[in-house]
């Protein structure tokens, strides 16, 4: 699967479960480790996690499981590598903490509502 197609299942299936602040960013050209971060924020560790586990779960039921997924039992920061596609799942509270937007504010930012 091409990996701007995967951005937007992954978009899709966090709106649809209420995620908030849902961003793109293109990192290709700033390094190797990926092309894409989507980053989202839950309003609890519950929430957090009933993201992840949606993004899992459909994603798994089309053939597509994550390289490795980190965080999930602290469930502040759920970390989905699906190599090219790095989902951070984020408490709302760890998010305006760690702003991780601002370490990557050189990369492209996509508009998700041509997505949505």
């Amino acid at each position: 699967m091409e990996q701007f197609e995967l951005v937007k299942k992954i978009v899709k299936i966090l709106d649809s479960k209420k995620a908030e602040d849902i961003e793109v960013i293109n990192i290709s050209d700033l390094t190797i480790i990926a092309d894409y971060f989507v980053i989202c924020s839950g309003n609890s560790s519950t929430q957090v996690k009933a993201l992840a586990d949606e993004v899992d779960k459909v994603l798994s039921e089309q053939g597509i499981e994550p390289h490795h997924i980190e965080g999930y039992r602290g469930a502040n920061w759920i970390l989905m590598d699906y190599d090219d596609v790095v989902v951070h799942i984020m408490y709302k509270e760890a998010r305006e903490f760690y702003k991780i937007e601002r370490l990557w504010a050189d990369a492209e930012k996509l508009d998700i509502k041509s997505i949505l």
